[in-house]
């Protein structure tokens, strides 16, 4: 067992590369399109019944980055911030959270300072060579298919939680 899951109270997720698959699709009137996968949905409510807390950090600003965080109740929302490290140090401190009890994902550059900072430091399976290289785990799974699932599946199965939050399912 992974010690560093069982401090982790806040997982913080870069968007496009992560939680898509890197796409950005415009239409004809310059209106854009993500698709989202919804098993990292689902994985996000269950780590959100868990009782922790999960938020985006994201170098883009988009309106479906803000749709979708509210269908799925995310209310720790930073978009436009490529320099991330400063703004999840703000997070957590305001959560009265050391970085020691953050875990971030992310897929490409902009991300490598936050990994490196945290106590859980996530790269997609598809992500650039310097965060597969510094990250303190790796999904087997690309972004955009349902890698933050994954991840939050490994954290919970690992801290004994997974069984319980699926448990509902059965005596649904």
């Amino acid at each position: 067992m992974n010690h560093s899951f069982e401090k982790i109270k806040l997982i913080l997720s870069d968007v496009d590369g992560v939680l898509t698959n890197g796409g950005i699709t415009f239409d004809n009137n310059g209106i854009e399109s993500k698709t989202f996968h919804i098993k990292d949905g689902l994985g996000i409510k269950m780590w959100q019944r868990a009782g922790f807390r999960f938020g985006i950090l994201t170098a883009r600003t988009s309106h479906i980055v803000k749709v979708r965080s509210a269908e799925l109740g995310i209310d720790i929302v930073r978009q436009g911030f490529e320099s991330k490290l400063p703004t999840a140090e703000t997070l957590a401190k305001s959560m009265n959270l050391g970085l020691e009890e953050v875990c971030y994902i992310g897929d490409d550059l902009t991300d490598l300072p936050v990994i490196r900072a945290v106590g859980l430091g996530v790269a997609v399976a598809d992500a650039v060579g310097e965060l597969l290289e510094s990250a303190d785990l790796v999904t087997d799974t690309a972004g955009g298919q349902g890698a933050v699932r994954e991840l939050i599946e490994t954290i919970l199965r690992s801290t004994g939680r997974w069984d319980d939050l699926v448990q509902q399912y059965y005596s649904a």
